[in-house]
């Protein structure tokens, strides 16, 4: 027998869905008619993408969880084959300069966006069969974690690598690693930033972007400025919605990594917190979720996927405020993108089936209580 689902989490992210196809289409029209001649290209695509995402929602609700720790070293190897797949030409697709995609036809997606819960599982499954306190059991999870960050910084893309090298350390974290061996991998991480930033030029500059975008108002420091003018134009309840004017081409990426810009100016600070409440929520509930586990592989399971959604929200929420140089990362469930949509609900039916396990779990032992 098996519990009721986390129904707080499931209520949390479908509004968070449903909030992101409301300002995909917002922030994409203008955009949409002009360069398809169809308003509705990116709603469509989005509300496709969230469509199948429900369906592999409802399908992970319903696995057996331990069946997923057949697959922890297969969704490495496929992981890794994705993101080298990146890299070959007539399958990896190009845009702005980085190759992140990987292209059949019309169809595309971002390999690093399944590398990032695969290496979760993976991590999961490592972890909770460790001998405790001994460096060498983490090896395998830092190795890996460390080729995924190779080969997605190559793309290159550095949000991600940031995002995916936060996992792996919030990983070793609550898999109990020594304070001094966690110390002796931060430190290195922190000391290969600056070099990451300056082995590309155009990283450098986005650095001085954000110390003064005003010095390049028209180049590396406009979208800062433009996301700047979007939330600051909306005030505490905004524009209305729907009547942003930044995404009439003046703010660049409006539907995907700025959205959160477009959501600020058409409903001001209220609708902010509420989105951010509802993040906050799903955290939560995750974080209740991980504690309530009957056993370590899915205590670390669902740590690990509460990471993802954390580190790479407040990622983006840092960068569209300005409080970090800018970098492009979608918001989960909100962003526009399928590949990103269709994974993190996948995330969230893993979530949804360990809530159902420690309901039950709870179920069976406040019988027990009783019956005592």
């Amino acid at each position: 027998m098996r519990g009721k689902v986390d129904k707080i989490l499931l209520f949390s992210v479908a509004a968070l869905v449903v909030i992101g196809l409301v300002f995909v289409y917002s922030a994409s029209f203008y955009t949409a008619e002009l360069s398809y001649g169809n308003r509705y290209f990116f709603l469509i695509k989005q509300l496709t993408g969230a469509i199948v995402g429900a369906v592999a929602l409802t399908v992970m609700c319903f696995v057996k969880v331990d069946l997923l720790k057949r697959f922890y070293i297969v969704g490495v190897i496929v992981s890794v084959v994705l993101l080298a797949l990146v890299f070959v030409p007539g399958i990896g697709v190009e845009n702005y300069g980085a190759k992140r995609w990987i292209g059949f036809g019309s169809f595309s997606f971002q390999p690093s966006e399944i590398a990032k819960f695969a290496f979760v599982l993976f991590s999961a499954c490592h972890l909770s069969g460790r001998l405790k306190g001994r460096f060498t059991s983490y090896i395998p999870t830092i190795v890996v974690g460390g080729v995924f960050c190779l080969l997605i910084i190559a793309e290159p893309n550095m949000s991600v690598t940031m995002c995916m090298g936060g996992v792996m350390m919030s990983m070793l974290f609550v898999g109990g690693m020594k304070g001094k061996h966690f110390a002796a991998m931060i430190v290195p991480c922190v000391a290969l930033v600056p070099v990451l930033i300056l082995m590309e030029p155009y990283r450098l500059l986005r650095l001085l972007a954000f110390l003064d975008p005003w010095a390049s108002p028209k180049d590396e420091g406009y979208q800062l400025i433009q996301s700047l003018y979007a939330l600051g134009s909306g005030g505490f309840f905004g524009v209305g919605l729907f009547n942003s004017r930044q995404k009439y081409r003046f703010l660049p990426f409006a539907e995907s990594d700025f959205i959160f810009s477009v959501i600020g100016e058409e409903t001001g600070v209220f609708g902010c917190l509420i989105v951010m409440t509802l993040f906050c929520i799903v955290i939560w509930r995750g974080v209740r979720i991980a504690v309530n586990a009957r056993d370590r592989f899915r205590c670390y399971l669902a740590s690990g996927i509460t990471a993802v959604i954390a580190i790479q929200t407040m990622i983006n929420f840092a960068v569209v405020t300005g409080s970090i140089p800018p970098t492009g990362l979608p918001l989960p469930f909100i962003s526009y993108g399928g590949t990103s949509l269709v994974v993190f609900m996948t995330a969230i039916g893993v979530l949804l089936a360990l809530s159902r396990e420690n309901n039950c779990q709870g179920n069976v032992l406040k019988g027990v209580q009783i019956e005592i």
